[in-house]
């Protein structure tokens, strides 16, 4: 009688940086597959805006369940236009700006372009340390026509989608709708333009990657890719799925902070990015935070006498500054053995 053989695949270790130093998770040795509708979900906004109470909550328990499983969901009927989208895309990839070579532009919130306009003159004490004006990127790019405006303009759209659905986040938490909202007056707000060129043939044979295994350090980040693909998610079974692009869409991913807030409920999962296509990729990912220096431990309705809080309160700039640091050091080491005369070597002194 014929026996059948299951072979279990091996895993290797994946090495990632946190704020408190690395951590590894087992990754299994299979090719990534699409993602399934129950791992990355697309979920209708729509009763975002509705003024009925019971609809918000039931769009919050949406979001839970994605929070809950894999920690990434697409969101459809999300507000922000096609237009202002492809402006920005279209300021991306302005020719002899970025589609020369391989790389990354951002910038961070500044009150004056916030469109929930306040009094410049009133931006309280403690939060000004963590206000870094950068109009170096606006001065910068001054000569390109529209440049500012229209890249502006979708970053303004993320930052107030982003308040909205905070509220969401709030009552999935079984918190007050507006718990989040004196938190986020002058929040962690990052834009960032990725542009990711075709890969050439020895990147190919090397496995190179466009952007490294990683979690995401604020409470979530909207992300617009376009439809070329190359997104991966490590789901918990430890194995790589792709988040395929679906048109009108934006890919919504929890954050380290936020999974720090419900005690690790939610999950912040890391995910990284390959280009395979014979194409560019780009994509423009919104990073969306608290105040910085807004100080947070475990929100209350995450702990209980049988589930008390795993951490202990610390501002959102500081927590982002742990990893920060951690990640500058790691790069000095790097450069200082890169730069390190052949025949050196390397004594350790007692």
């Amino acid at each position: 009688m014929a026996t059948t053989t299951f072979l279990t695949p091996s895993t290797s270790k994946l090495e990632l940086r946190t704020a408190y130093g690395p951590v590894f998770r087992d990754v299994i040795n299979l090719p990534p597959r699409d993602c399934t509708p129950d791992e990355i979900p697309i979920i209708d906004l729509s009763p975002l805006y509705s003024s009925k109470v019971e609809e918000r909550k039931a769009l919050a328990e949406e979001i839970r369940r994605a929070a809950v499983n894999t920690g990434f969901f697409y969101i459809k009927n999300h507000s922000i236009k096609n237009e202002t989208i492809a402006n920005a895309k279209k300021q991306l990839l302005t020719p002899g700006e970025s589609v020369d070579v391989k790389e990354s532009m951002g910038w961070r919130y500044s009150p004056q372009y916030d469109p929930d306009t306040k009094p410049l003159d009133a931006i309280p004490d403690e939060v000004k340390p963590w206000i870094r004006g950068e109009e170096f990127v606006w001065e910068g790019t001054s000569h390109l026509p529209d440049f500012k405006e229209e890249v502006l303009a979708y970053w303004a759209a993320c930052l107030t989608l982003s308040r909205k659905l905070v509220q969401i986040f709030a009552l999935s938490l079984d918190l007050a709708e507006d718990y989040f909202d004196s938190r986020t007056t002058y929040p962690g707000a990052d834009g960032v333009f990725n542009y990711y060129p075709t890969t050439t043939e020895e990147e190919k044979a090397n496995n190179s990657v466009g952007l490294g295994s990683h979690t995401d350090l604020q409470l979530f980040t909207l992300l617009w890719q376009d439809m070329t693909g190359g997104l991966q998610v490590l789901n918990r079974d430890g194995q790589w799925i792709k988040a395929v692009p679906v048109e009108g869409t934006i890919v919504v991913n929890i954050g380290d902070f936020m999974m720090r807030l419900c005690n690790d409920i939610y999950k912040s999962t890391v995910h990284r990015v390959y280009n395979r296509s014979t194409v560019e990729r780009v994509s423009m990912p919104f990073f969306f935070g608290l105040n910085f220096n807004c100080v947070e431990g475990v929100v209350p309705s995450c702990t209980s006498l049988e589930n008390p809080p795993k951490y202990e309160p610390i501002s959102c700039g500081d927590w982002c500054q742990l990893r920060f640091k951690l990640e500058n050091d790691e790069m000095s080491k790097r450069l200082a053995k890169e730069t390190q005369a052949p025949g050196a070597v390397t004594v350790t002194a007692y």
